[in-house]
């Protein structure tokens, strides 16, 4: 019989959230535990559809794991950068150009935050498969592997296939047809991670990750209380996201883009200096990004009467579309680290990534 007794992890204590008067982005919340019934799913399913095809970001709760469920997980995510010695974490750094994925450390200054400046990221790193056994781990986090096994589990299967079951529904395609894409047993590199960030301005104007869209198909943050994501709203402003205790905030990346045939674009998200009265605090965070089996071809669901209805918008032929592990290596290996080329709209530059342009948002 397993034991009930937790490994020991130090407690992480959130900061206080930010009493500063920002811009916040109206973001609409749904009640993932709708998605538990065929009635549930008919309502939920608009709700999410509006949101995302307006701000791209929604707010979800009642995702399944308690207050405290989700403090432990914040309790771990702290392990890697405040209990691992430096010179463990060296043995564990990413080779992330060789293997085309976020796995260990990546070291900070290893994007390019801004590209004429040559200004470099402040962003600790720690990225575990969804497998996450599929590679050695430093010593502290060897005890909690179970725990987060069981948190990649319920993400992918409580939060992420809910939220592709719906997804579904609004194109009006049989309910199972992006879970299909997306399994946990399968060749793949949907990951877990946990980033921290501190203070370094240069010449960057405050921004810590410049203006960007995720490379996989849905990605789940769990919200926590240092300010400095926004999103760039359909008026062209950037707002911030406001934190909400034990919600997730979900958006869709480039390849739901593919599969939906431009009908859910990628959402336009980056990450500034934090509030001036938060400033004082690391910010943490966890994120469990999602991508399609790596067999999949990144090919529009045509056989959706709603694209049929409202037209599809291809990013390339579809004899051209990549295969998602080709397209999750490019964008990997490039990411941060090309030199970026103005892009045709203002306050953007470009890279070109499989034949397809990608776009940054300055």
């Amino acid at each position: 019989m397993p034991s009930l007794t937790l490994p020991e992890c130090a407690r992480y204590v959130p900061p206080p959230v930010t009493q500063e008067d920002l811009d916040f982005a109206d973001l609409a919340i749904i009640d993932l535990s709708m998605a538990h019934t065929a009635e549930g799913r008919a309502e939920l399913y608009p709700q999410l559809r509006d949101a995302l095809r307006t701000n791209g970001f929604v707010y979800a709760i009642n995702h399944g794991y308690t207050q405290a469920q989700r403090d432990r997980v914040f309790d771990i995510a702290d392990v890697p950068f405040t209990v691992v010695p430096p010179d463990e974490m060296k043995t564990y750094s990413a080779n992330i150009e060789k293997v085309g994925y976020y796995a260990g450390y990546k070291p900070r200054q290893y994007w390019k935050v801004d590209t004429e400046n040559q200004v470099l990221d402040q962003i600790d790193h720690y990225g575990l498969n969804r497998d996450v056994r599929q590679r050695p781990h430093p010593q502290a986090l060897r005890p909690l592997l179970p725990e987060l096994d069981a948190f990649a589990r319920h993400n992918h299967f409580n939060i992420l296939h809910p939220i592709l079951r719906l997804i579904a529904l609004s194109l009006e395609l049989p309910e199972d047809t992006l879970v299909e894409k997306h399994n946990f047993d399968r060749a793949g590199q949907s990951s877990g991670s946990y980033q921290r960030t501190q203070e370094e301005e240069e010449k960057s104007k405050n921004v810590w990750l410049k203006g960007h869209t995720d490379i996989g198909s849905i990605t789940i943050l769990w919200s926590q209380p240092v300010g400095g994501l926004q999103i760039l709203s359909p008026d062209g402003k950037w707002r911030w996201i406001r934190h909400l205790d034990n919600a997730l905030v979900i958006n869709t990346g480039d390849m739901m883009e593919f599969f939906s045939g431009g009908y859910y674009k990628p959402t336009i998200h980056r990450v500034v200096q934090p509030p001036e009265d938060q400033r004082t605090y690391n910010r943490l965070g966890v994120f469990y990004f999602t991508m399609p089996d790596d067999d999949v071809r990144l090919l529009p669901c045509a056989d959706s009467p709603v694209l049929q209805k409202v037209g599809i918008q291809r990013r390339c032929p579809d004899e051209e579309a990549p295969m998602s592990e080709v397209w999750r290596r490019s964008r990997t290996t490039k990411y941060g680290r090309t030199d970026l080329k103005k892009g045709a709209e203002k306050n953007t530059e470009e890279e070109v990534i499989e034949g397809i342009i990608v776009k940054h948002y300055n």
